[in-house]
């Protein structure tokens, strides 16, 4: 509302007293040029008794729009990508740590030796003795928990490319939900600078760093990039810089526009090609042609 409007009512003008939705809106959408002393303008509008059930009225409203804020942001694309590649991580922890606990309670019922989730499968299809029902139950919880974890992940293989087009494009789709949820949403990833992005997931190791006890990290999760993670250990710093520079840029634009750019993952093939040019020249010039 403008400043003449406020002055003569305020966010409660035209609200019924017990309509919180309407009071909700109006504080989430209202303004203000100026303060006033809208408890006394609530009082003699009629809109409350006194003052006091003016602050009662207020605490609700603002209550109500403030429910609304968080329940529009939770359902946002890139809240439900934090939500499903947190959830996969979960599933896929918890299935690998049981699946060790099955493999070496399978094994001593048994006598077959395996390990990890393919031996846990193999011990579902069992039709167990008595003595082994309790391990094939658990193997098959093994299995659905691993069967989970591929449902989510191919639900963020669709879902992604929908919320962040470009960083999804560069990072692919698992790594750029688990930047967005390592940052705490798109919002927040667009804002970091590059640097930060570049050692998201290294968080222990830039604490040891700064309190003197390991030298800085050269990246976190984006070392799984195959940019990092296929070139020379003397160039993955390199990597990983150029990496993240092209990361951030991406997830501005899928943040403040939304618009794929292309261009960026040619700019990234080119750097990427440019920074192991460096080692293929030195091998070269180290005289590595062989015999």
């Amino acid at each position: 509302m403008d400043g003449d409007d406020a002055s003569a009512g305020g966010w409660f003008a035209g609200v019924g007293r017990d309509d919180i939705d309407a009071g909700a809106t109006a504080i989430r959408e209202g303004t203000a040029d100026r303060p006033a002393d809208w408890p006394a303008q609530a009082v003699a509008s009629g809109f409350v008794d006194d003052a006091a059930d003016y602050y009662d009225a207020l605490h609700a409203a603002t209550m109500a729009a403030t429910r609304a804020a968080v329940g529009e942001a939770e359902s946002a694309g890139d809240r439900q990508l934090v939500h499903a590649v947190r959830a996969m991580d979960d599933c896929e922890r918890v299935a690998n740590e049981l699946a060790e606990r099955v493999a070496e309670w399978g094994s001593a019922l048994t006598g077959e030796s395996g390990a990890g989730i393919e031996f846990a499968r193999e011990l579902a299809e069992r039709d167990p003795a008595p003595d082994e029902r309790r391990v094939v139950e658990l193997a098959r919880r093994v299995c659905d928990l691993d069967d989970e974890a591929a449902d989510l992940r191919a639900s963020i293989e669709r879902t992604a490319p929908e919320v962040a087009p470009n960083l999804a494009a560069l990072a692919g789709p698992v790594l750029a939900a688990r930047l967005i949820a390592l940052a705490g949403g798109l919002e927040t990833l667009a804002r970091k600078p590059s640097g930060t992005l570049q050692v998201l997931g290294a968080e222990e190791a830039l604490f040891a760093h700064l309190r003197g006890r390991a030298p800085s990290p050269k990246h976190g999760v984006i070392y799984t990039h195959e940019a990092v993670r296929n070139t020379h250990p003397d160039d993955r710093g390199s990597a990983a810089r150029a990496l993240a520079g092209k990361l951030t840029i991406a997830a501005r634009a899928d943040h403040y526009t939304g618009e794929r750019r292309p261009e960026l993952d040619e700019q990234l093939r080119e750097r990427i090609a440019t920074i192991r040019a460096r080692t293929d020249d030195g091998d070269a010039s180290d005289g590595g042609g062989g015999a």
